[in-house]
């Protein structure tokens, strides 16, 4: 067994040239190999089994419409260009927006909200739309709507990107203090983006979070001692650091690089995790856990325990459901990283 490479998240500061980000809008590894197949709707939950068909029908067709787009959605048959896919955290948003993706003609690209904005950031509005409407299918992760100057950009991207007859999937991801127990609205969103209304159909999906099936909470944290254990078992890349010194190197470092800052690293082992109480030090972990999550990356830590890690008011204020579902998201890593650590010791006796 070969040593473990053990880097350090806060010594990165990696560079991305503008080409590279387009290249980059593709599924994450966690989804590079999902199919609308592998996707297992809740029986209880006849919505998702009903979005996955939807979705499968869209990704067939070289152009919008379709017969079941005019049973769903009221005879608009040739008229929705594109999917707006909401639900709670949890329910398969991504495995299908990703399944989409695989499934569609290519040219196609798929990227978060934040990293399209980025994008736009990096390009510029008028280049970022030239480049991706060149593309048969744009998948939107995560859709927000608590940044209006985002919104209504995003807003003019998606329109522009339908007059050029690109086909759009997005998944939202709204503010539950202004629609209500983390549920999305279609008419917050069509008075939101009243220009796509004719363009976009919203599926709804219910259900719970997949992820906190048999894993309610995070396992404890460890003991200094034992995330020493797990750092000398481990294989492959490990990324260490003191907890404070990657959160503080993470303002230093734009958050469309925290994907390259992770390339290769397949466990994070965090010394002394503590609440965090700065807003804007939260917001760019959550972005951290997001590129995380996409590389299923284990994580262990010692520590406050990784659900105490936004404090209650955090967690009760705007951004309630980034959080939400970055806890969601951290305890499905912390629970990998536990059965890494499980499995190691089987096989160390």
């Amino acid at each position: 067994m070969s040593d473990p490479q053990i880097i350090h998240l806060a010594d990165i500061d990696p560079r991305v040239s503008p080409d590279e980000l387009i290249d980059g809008l593709v599924p994450p590894p966690q989804f590079e190999s999902v199919s609308f197949a592998s996707y297992r709707p809740d029986p209880a939950q006849p919505s998702q089994a009903q979005a996955r068909d939807t979705l499968e029908e869209f990704a067939a067709q070289s152009g919008s419409g379709g017969r079941l787009f005019g049973r769903l959605f009221g005879g608009r048959k040739g008229r929705s260009k594109g999917v707006y896919l909401d639900g709670g955290y949890g329910v398969g948003k991504t495995h299908l927006l990703a399944s989409t993706w695989h499934a569609n003609q290519k040219p196609a690209t798929f990227g978060t909200f934040v990293e399209y904005t980025n994008l736009i950031g990096a390009l510029g509005f008028l280049r970022a739309r030239d480049e991706l409407s060149q593309m048969k299918l744009v998948c939107i992760d995560e859709f927000e709507l608590d940044d209006p100057g985002d919104t209504v950009m995003m807003s003019r991207l998606m329109r522009e990107l339908t007059d050029a007859g690109v086909k759009i999937v997005a998944t939202s991801n709204t503010l539950p203090g202004a629609l209500g127990q983390g549920r999305f609205a279609a008419s917050d969103f069509l008075r939101e983006i009243q220009a796509l209304s004719d363009q976009f159909s919203v599926i709804s999906i219910d259900g719970d979070d997949y992820r906190h099936r048999g894993a309610p909470a995070p396992p404890e944290p460890l003991s200094a001692d034992a995330l020493e254990a797990v750092v000398a078992a481990a294989t492959g890349t490990l990324a260490r650091d003191p907890f404070g010194s990657l959160v503080a190197h993470l303002s230093a470092v734009h958050p469309s690089r925290y994907g390259r800052m992770l390339d290769g690293v397949g466990t994070v082992a965090w010394e002394d995790v503590d609440t965090l109480t700065n807003e804007g030090v939260a917001l760019r972990f959550v972005a951290l856990v997001d590129r995380m999550y996409d590389r299923d990356i284990a994580v262990h830590n010692t520590g406050v325990r990784l659900d105490a890690i936004f404090t209650d008011a955090m967690v009760a204020g705007g951004y309630r459901k980034k959080y939400l579902r970055c806890l969601s998201r951290l305890t499905a890593l912390a629970q990998k990283g536990r059965e890494q650590a499980a499995e190691a010791q089987v096989n160390a006796v």
